[in-house]
């Protein structure tokens, strides 16, 4: 093992425009920058999206392009790290703030890539998948997995605003992404038909034990539920541990989509909660609270509807603020991809 590897400059300049001639170059001079050693080279930062100043611009989006001119009218948040042209908040995650206002109607399709909805604020909007619709309420899960029609609409009043997230710079970077455009869907399953069928833990319906299974049985997972069971863990789990629930297949236990995981955290009041440091990439949304995450040596203060990009292998500490009322937060990360991999690690919290 060196250090002292060779450069391009070593080399004869002639001998490297015959080698570029032949679409060639040598790996020794780049060999570090690819395989580090130790720790992975990141050009991820951490960032901090503040909902309370995005929002005003996501308004003004509203009144500048009609539905019709955006498809989907979406600000999206964008790490300088990776440059703000890739629209990436790390380099598997994708990440938006979509508005939609009453009447409108963002037409129907279907993609490659995985999408998820998490609702940030507003009453009376609906995704449609696959012919079943699902309400859109502050801090439901929605999923809309690759290949599925889907398409959105607002029967009520004022915007609403949800986080979208994707596995759009995976499947781009692998050249696989595109959409298809469809007619309106007709509703062909009762509302709310998946989280009716597994509306408590430990119970499926009993078809499920049969064979054959719906890839995606659950669409949308209500934050009502969620935010109840973290409760009941929460007065079950010692403070040396995190409350932290994973959102699952139901019939499967194992993560709702292929590369991207999600989760929801309660932070206890006054907790410090020093996380372990993980192999994945990560993204925060703020879903309850006030308080600060430390992101390696980067400090943020961060509020309701606010947005976080933790990069890989970073140290994260999350502490709310408030000694009275918990705090709530939404991930996405891509353990589920590093999983299926080989490389997903887990490493103790460093001390501070």
């Amino acid at each position: 093992m060196t250090d002292s590897l060779g450069r391009l400059a070593d080399l004869p300049g002639d001998y490297l425009e015959d080698l570029r001639a032949q679409n060639t170059l040598p790996l020794w001079p780049s060999l570090r920058a690819v395989l580090p050693y130790g720790r992975p080279s990141r050009s991820t930062r951490p960032v901090h999206w503040r909902y309370r100043d995005i929002r005003p611009q996501l308004l003004r989006a509203g009144e500048l392009t009609p539905i019709e001119k955006a498809e989907r009218r979406v600000l999206v948040l964008c790490n300088p790290g990776l440059g703000l042209e890739t629209m990436r908040a790390t380099p598997t995650i994708y990440v938006g703030l979509q508005l939609i206002l009453p009447g409108e109607t963002a037409p129907n399709h279907r993609h490659t890539p995985s999408a998820v909805r998490f609702v940030v604020e507003g009453e009376g909007g609906f995704t449609l998948v696959d012919g079943e619709k699902l309400p859109m309420g502050k801090g439901d899960l929605i999923l809309t997995p690759p290949g599925l029609w889907h398409e959105h609409g607002h029967d009520g009043s004022g915007p609403v605003i949800w986080l979208d997230a994707l596995d759009l710079p995976l499947v781009y970077g692998i050249e696989a992404s595109y959409a298809i455009e469809g007619r309106p869907q007709p509703v062909d399953k009762p509302a709310d038909w998946g989280a009716a069928r597994f509306r408590s833990g430990g119970v499926v319906p009993y078809r499920s034990l049969d064979g054959a299974r719906n890839p995606y049985p659950m669409l949308r997972f209500p934050w009502q539920d969620v935010r109840r069971a973290l409760g009941e863990l929460a007065s079950v789990t010692p403070r040396t541990e995190a409350v932290h629930l994973a959102y699952v297949n139901p019939e499967t236990g194992r993560e709702c989509l292929a590369a991207l995981g999600f989760s929801a955290l309660q932070l206890r009041p006054g907790e410090e909660l020093r996380l372990p440091r993980r192999s994945a990439s990560a993204v925060l949304h703020v879903v309850d609270g006030t308080g600060t995450a430390v992101v390696d040596d980067a400090t943020h203060r961060f509020e309701t509807a606010d947005t976080l990009a933790v990069p890989t292998h970073a140290d994260l500490m999350l502490i709310n603020a408030s000694g009275t009322s918990p705090a709530y937060l939404f991930v996405v990360d891509d353990a589920p991809l590093q999983r299926k991999l080989g490389i997903y690690e887990v490493h103790a919290a460093t001390a501070r």
